[in-house]
Formats: structure tokens, sequence, C-alpha cells
């Protein structure tokens, strides 16, 4: 024990940085979004830029009314909905495992990690022609292609939190003749578990990518397909209304992955 943290609890915040409150990240979130509305807007009604490519805040909220209350955006956040949650869900399921596992016993690190260095080199839409081969052009391709945007970055960020153990909490398990499966559930696990939602919340934004490629390339429908074929006919305004409702999802899913992260950030074991 030192010194300083007899004179400070551990959980309190060093002196001198700020305490930043959700309400004063949201406030000043609001603050740069009105902002860069305003000044859009502003660009678009002196004519600075042609609507055609730029559109206005005013047009797409005209265009997202109209295709919100006629109901034709819905069929397509529903297609997108159930691909992104199936793709991720199952990159979720095998890659906090993988990720585990190749970070624990150092031969299958050897044996798998040429592959998925391999893997994550390659550019998923390289992938899409044999992906199409093999699975056809419906639900199962699209969801492979998202499967595969997101799983690497999760294996490699849990992989690296398994890493991340202190030598210190391994070396008393040791010394209190702790089994392998007590050391994975109190020193490695903890360790691992704000790499493992730090890897979900990367992969979540990965899995939006993962939609939009599947859809450009094989779907008659999706959010994709909807900015595609918007774009095609030049509706500016719905093409960016497209844009931001995938935004505001993997702004919503990582928001929700990011308060989980801050809960389970007290669970990881700290040294004093």
């Amino acid at each position: 024990m030192t010194l300083g943290s007899v004179a400070r609890p551990a959980n309190r915040r060093p002196i001198g940085l700020p305490r930043w409150r959700p309400s004063e990240r949201l406030f000043f979130g609001l603050i740069g979004f009105v902002a860069v509305l305003g000044l859009w807007e502003a660009a678009s009604q002196l004519k600075l830029v042609k609507k055609v490519v730029l559109s206005s805040p005013s047009l797409i909220w005209e265009a997202a009314l109209k295709d919100i209350s006629s109901g034709v955006i819905f069929p397509h956040i529903f297609v997108s909905g159930q691909e992104y949650v199936i793709g991720l869900g199952l990159a979720m399921a095998a890659g906090v495992p993988l990720g585990l596992a190749i970070g624990l016993f150092r031969r299958l690190n050897y044996l798998v990690d040429p592959w998925l260095s391999a893997l994550y080199a390659t550019p998923t839409v390289a992938l899409v022609p044999l992906i199409i081969i093999i699975f056809g052009i419906g639900l199962e391709a699209k969801v492979v292609v998202v499967f595969l945007e997101s799983i690497f970055v999760i294996t490699v960020t849990v992989m690296a939190g398994v890493h991340a153990a202190d030598a210190t909490y391994h070396e008393i398990a040791e010394s209190f003749r702790a089994s392998a499966w007590m050391r994975f559930r109190t020193v490695v696990l903890p360790a691992s578990m704000p790499f493992i939602l730090t890897g979900t919340r990367l992969g979540t934004g990965r899995a939006v990518v993962g939609v939009v490629v599947a859809e450009f390339l094989t779907s008659n429908s999706g959010i994709g397909f909807y900015i595609g074929l918007n774009g095609s006919i030049l509706q500016t305004a719905r093409v960016y209304f497209g844009i931001i409702l995938l935004g505001l999802l993997g702004l919503a899913i990582g928001e929700l992955v990011r308060v989980i992260e801050r809960r389970f950030e007290r669970w990881r074991p700290r040294i004093n």
C-alpha cells in the first residue's frame, strides 16, 4: 500500500480532471449537431451548394415525413434490422469465445492467427461473389457479410483483453494454487470484460457497414437498397435520410454498449 492510495480512495477521480456528467455530454453534443444543421441549411438556402448534390436539412425532413407517413421506409428498416441483429449476434457468439481461447492457448494462437490476419486484411466486398455462389442472394448471404465485417474486430479486441491481465494477479492465483478455471474466472475474465465490451462496441459499427455492403450488392430491400435506389434517380434527400437512419442505428447501439461498458468497468481488478 502506498501513501497515495491512503490519501486518496481508488474510486475518486484525479485532482484537476473535470467531472463530465452524461447531461453535459448530451448538451454539448446537441450544440454541435444543431450548429452543423444550421450551417448546412444556410449554405443550401444561400445556394452555396447544389441541392441535388448536398440537399438540405429541411428537404431531408420533408422526405422523411413522407416516407414515414406512407410506411414506405418501415419494410426496409425491418429487413436491415433483421440482418444486423442476426449477423452481429452470431459474430459476438463466435468472436468472444474465439478471442478468449486464442488469448489463453499459445499454440492455438499460432495456428489461427495467420488465418485471422489474412481474412481481416481482405475486404469483405472481395468475398461477396463467393458468398453469393455459396449462400445465394437471400437473407443468409447478407447475414454472412455482416458476420464477417464484425467478427474479426471483436476477436482481436477480446484476445488483447486476455493478454492485458496483470501478471501480479496471475502470480497471486498461482501462489494459492488456483485451478485453471479459477484463474480464468477471477483473473482473466474480469480483465477481459472491458475489452469484450469495447470489441462489441466496435463490432456494432462494423456490422452497419456490413449491412450496407450486403444490400448494395445482393438485395432488393433494406436501407442500403433504399439509399442505392434513390441515389440512382437523384433523390438526394432520401439518400441522406437513409444514411441518417444507419447513423442513428449505430449511435443507439453504440451508446447502449457504452453504458454497459461503464458499468462493468468497475469489475476490472486494479492495483492501488
